[in-house]
């Protein structure tokens, strides 16, 4: 809106739903380096982050085949984490590229390269979001074993915004091509 100067006024939009508290997910993976130390750095990052509470759930740690990566890339260690997440998931997303860079990985990369670390916000509780720069719940998880193996650990009876299915049937349902293989119970 425009005051009587001109110059253009914003109303910050409402916040009160996307700071209530929430179970949040967060997929790790890495190939380059010590990958279970570079998984264990991460987590603990993410949660030293205020805005991250308990409980905490851990899934064990896969090594899992690289998707759609360079030729004779190596193998990946997946996990994911859950908390609950009192915030905003665009600041969640934001913080989570923070750490990543702190780790070494460098923002002005391919896609779907070898990496130190990557992260990728799963889901926010029933959030759902799409645009730009974050997209909520992620929008291939239930397409990635790499993801959904880890999950299980944890949800498998969870059933995210948008899915008729839990974690556990999509996961039934995803080409099991045998290169998900569990490598630590506890990291």
């Amino acid at each position: 809106m425009a005051s009587d100067t001109g110059a253009l006024q914003f109303t910050p939009r409402p916040q009160a739903a996307a700071t209530k508290k929430m179970r949040t997910a967060v997929a790790l993976g890495s190939n380059i380096g010590d990958r279970l130390e570079n998984l264990r750095a991460a987590r603990k990052a993410i949660f030293d982050i205020p805005t991250v509470k308990a409980p905490i759930l851990s899934s064990a740690a896969y090594e899992t085949d690289p998707v759609g990566c360079e030729p004779g890339a190596g193998k990946f260690l997946n996990a994911v984490v859950e908390f609950e997440y009192d915030g905003d998931p665009a600041r969640l997303l934001e913080q989570l590229i923070q750490i990543e860079e702190a780790l070494g990985r460098e923002r002005e990369h391919s896609q779907n390269v070898s990496r130190i670390i990557d992260t990728d916000l799963l889901y926010c509780g029933e959030q759902r979001i799409n645009d730009e720069r974050l997209q909520l719940p992620h929008p291939r998880l239930h397409l990635r074993e790499f993801v959904l193996r880890p999950l299980a650990d944890i949800r498998p009876d969870l059933l995210l915004p948008g899915q008729k299915k839990n974690i556990r049937e999509l996961l039934a349902e995803v080409e099991q091509s045998g290169g998900v293989v569990r490598q630590a119970d506890t990291w």
